[in-house]
């Protein structure tokens, strides 16, 4: 059907068209849950695009899902996408949000070019309120990109209720997934409580001014890991390091300690590691992810196993 001019799915066909003319994939893959987002970006993406693929993931968490997964499915069939449903097993630590992220997108990676995501602006607010919250530093409060390969992200200027509206006009029934109206899970209470009282105390407008801001930081933060990426300078000399100011320090720091096979730290791991630079503090050293430990010795930083 012809979208209305200005209304939901235009704007979700105009994001989509805009992302697939300016990154120009030549293989594309549609992730579905069935809920409205991914419905929406799997009709667009359908409409504009030849020989693209949808992937349901099953995550096995509710009762009934994969009946959820084979509907939708069944539903990115009739839109002209080559769809295909994979199960997985959602296991390990950090919570079930966490591991069913991990295990999505664990699925999900094998798919040949970008995989399109339905991440919308009320998705980037959120995470970037959640970044602020715990105090995850800049990378986390600089929110999703919408191109991080293989991952794409068109709908992240577009609002939760376009693409419900998009759905709407398009004769589309998606899936509302129970998860998301359990206050058990934090984004639940910030989708429900905190976003609705910031939009009532400042006047409207907060969740696009949450993703402004969490433009400028990704700016921001880019700029400066272009010149960690092109510091000259000794990565393990003290006094290389030394005179650098920290917020290029620390990202010098971070490339440093990643190549030397130490996985990906977090701010506080980074701060302790920052103050063996300035003062030598860490007394026998400072343990990182992996089963390491960062000493200073001589002048230089080393990072040595740590000894069972």
């Amino acid at each position: 059907m012809t979208p209305a001019a200005n209304g939901p799915l235009s704007r979700v066909r105009t994001a989509v068209r805009r992302f697939l003319a300016e990154h120009r994939p030549a293989r594309v893959a549609v992730a579905v849950s069935g809920g409205a987002d991914s419905l929406a970006l799997a009709a667009c993406t359908a409409a504009l695009t030849s020989g693209a693929r949808a992937v349901v993931v099953d995550h096995g968490l509710q009762e009934g899902s994969a009946e959820v997964a084979e509907r939708a499915a069944r539903t990115c069939a009739e839109l002209g996408l080559d769809a295909q449903v994979r199960r997985v097993e959602v296991t390990g630590g950090g919570g079930p949000e966490a591991a069913a992220r991990r295990a999505r997108y664990a699925a999900l990676r094998p798919e040949r070019g970008l995989v399109l995501l339905g991440h919308t602006l009320d998705d980037q607010a959120e995470t970037v309120l959640l970044g602020l919250g715990r105090g995850s530093g800049p990378r986390s409060i600089a929110g999703m990109r919408e191109l991080d390969a293989p991952w794409g992200r068109p709908l992240l200027g577009v609002s939760r209720a376009d693409t419900e509206g998009a759905c709407a006009e398009l004769g589309l029934s998606p899936w509302s997934d129970p998860h998301n109206a359990d206050p058990a899970f934090t984004r639940v209470r910030l989708r429900r409580e905190v976003l609705p009282l910031l939009e009532e105390v400042l006047q409207g407008g907060v969740a696009r001014a949450l993703a402004r801001t969490a433009a400028q930081l990704r700016e921001d933060n880019d700029a400066l890991d272009d010149l960690a990426d092109a510091f000259a300078g000794d990565r393990g000399a003290v006094a290389d390091l030394a005179p650098l100011p920290v917020a290029l320090r620390r990202r010098v720091l971070r490339r440093w300690l990643l190549a030397e096979g130490v996985p990906e730290l977090s701010d506080s791991h980074l701060r302790a590691v920052d103050a063996l630079v300035r003062t030598g503090a860490g007394g026998g050293g400072v343990w990182v992810p992996g089963g390491f430990v960062v000493r200073r010795a001589r002048g230089r930083l080393r990072v040595d196993p740590v000894q069972a």
